[in-house]
């Protein structure tokens, strides 16, 4: 489905929705002709519609999340849901480099906000979280049985349903490219490392820069290490071993060639001078100004640069996959931003239904429509809007594994710190095999924090 056709179906529903909404009461009261009802019988549902309007009124949920998890066109369905129940939504927005930490405190110290943004993981949601403990079970909820079964089983404990995906979980990270720049240099999308080398030299050679890199975020570079899922292929065993404690990162050939390439691509200059005060929210207006070529994106990133500058066309942004380590495979996640229901709430009710507001068929269209990272959101309810372009992607690369945040026990809850780590590498404090290293150590800190009985 085109994403203007959604539009259009959504703009009809709410005109729809607006005034059955204002004709449902007299409809459900409206007397036949010639028929008295008496006072008595009305008063009462009266007055518990008035009651619950107030109730409605006086409540406001909070909801906390790291940057770039809550778009603005959920804010704009947010300001809808306050319009239908009254409900008021406070959004508190933290920059990503501080978001986990300030979650944490707020857990522990049983003080969390009603709704809080969270990455799925079948591991993390219990090492990290302990959602059987600080979240509400939602397996009952209308919406939970729509959850792609993928997506719900890295938000489950048990066989129950703890969070609510927020993104787009079938959208991979990428190399995304400027299609143009690439046609008038005669350039092909590279099969290997050697030759993304020879592309970047290429770009370089014209004055443009290859790639844009954002360290300043504290995550976005770590994104680049998806190409760990080489290490899957050369062992397909490796990530249980992993889990078990009977395999390490450091001496890792696989992982240790993806962390030396990404140092030589930085010496290299195919990220340019900035690329260690580079933000990620410049990403777009970077590709769409010509200055860079490339960046590690979703498959969204097009209608983003067009949104930027309305005469780069959407489809001059191609993909592919990441090729660090020789990688052809698509690197498929799907953990992702979820909504968790506090547990200690006071709000709870208000909270579950801002959550079946927002996996309404209504509301995930308007998603779909107005984000154009959002291609398929893991809902059965949801509609597709893949372009030519993104599907072509998707089909030139049969192969499809794992990533290790979905992958590998601990990975997730250790990623801003293994960005600091590659920072460092970046700067020459640390090199790949100390990174790898401390990976290691982060994990088996992590692990004793959860009792695993494997490092035991």
């Amino acid at each position: 489905m085109k994403k203007s056709t959604i539009a259009s179906l959504l703009s009809l529903s709410m005109v729809i929705g607006l005034f059955t909404g204002c004709a449902a009461p007299a409809a459900t009261a409206a007397p036949d002709a010639g028929t008295v009802t008496a006072d008595t019988e009305e008063a009462p549902a009266a007055e518990e519609t008035a009651e619950a309007a107030e109730t409605s009124e006086d409540v406001t949920i909070t909801f906390m999340a790291s940057q770039d998890w809550i778009q603005d066109a959920e804010m704009e369905l947010g300001e809808k849901f306050t319009e239908e129940t009254g409900i008021k939504v406070d959004y508190q927005i933290v920059p990503s480099d501080q978001y986990e930490s300030l979650l944490m405190t707020k857990i522990n110290a049983g003080e969390c906000t009603d709704i809080f943004g969270g990455q799925s993981s079948q591991f993390s949601i219990v090492t990290q979280f302990d959602v059987e403990k600080n979240a509400v079970d939602l397996s009952g909820e209308s919406w939970a049985g729509n959850v792609d079964p993928a997506a719900a089983a890295e938000l489950s404990v048990d066989g129950k349903l703890y969070g609510q995906p927020i993104q787009d979980v079938s959208a991979c990270w990428a190399v995304a490219y400027n299609i143009k720049t690439f046609e008038d240099l005669g350039l092909e999308i590279p099969t290997n490392y050697a030759e993304f080398c020879d592309v970047c030299d290429k770009i370089l050679a014209a004055d443009i820069i290859p790639i844009y890199e954002c360290v300043s975020d504290g995550w976005h570079h770590v994104c680049w290490t998806e190409a760990a899922i080489a290490a899957t292929q050369a062992d397909p065993g490796y990530p249980d071993a992993l889990n078990n404690n009977k395999a390490t990162f450091e001496g890792n050939k696989e992982l240790e060639t993806m962390f030396s390439q990404l140092k030589e691509m930085a010496d290299k200059g195919y990220m340019g001078d900035n690329f260690m005060s580079n933000q990620y929210a410049d990403a777009a207006s970077s590709i769409a100004s010509g200055e860079y070529a490339m960046v590690l994106y979703n498959q969204g990133l097009g209608a983003e640069v067009n949104a930027v500058d309305a005469d780069f066309p959407v489809d001059n942004i191609g993909y592919f996959v990441n090729p660090l380590c020789d990688n052809q495979a698509l690197n498929v996640n799907y953990c992702g931003p979820s909504r968790f229901v506090f547990s200690g709430s006071k709000n709870i009710d208000a909270a579950k239904k801002y959550l079946e507001f927002m996996a309404s068929d209504e509301s995930l269209a308007y998603m779909t429509e107005n984000v154009g990272k959002f291609n398929q959101l893991p809902y059965s309810n949801a509609p597709s809007a893949y372009s030519d372009v993104v599907q072509s992607f998707y089909d030139r690369y049969p192969e499809k594994v794992a990533v290790f945040q979905a992958s590998v026990k601990y990975y997730n809850p250790a990623w801003m710190d293994i960005g600091a780590d590659m920072s460092a590498m970046f700067l020459g404090e640390m090199t790949p095999d100390e990174v790898l290293k401390d990976i290691d150590k982060l994990r088996a800190e992590q692990a004793a924090a959860a009792s695993d009985p494997a490092w035991q």
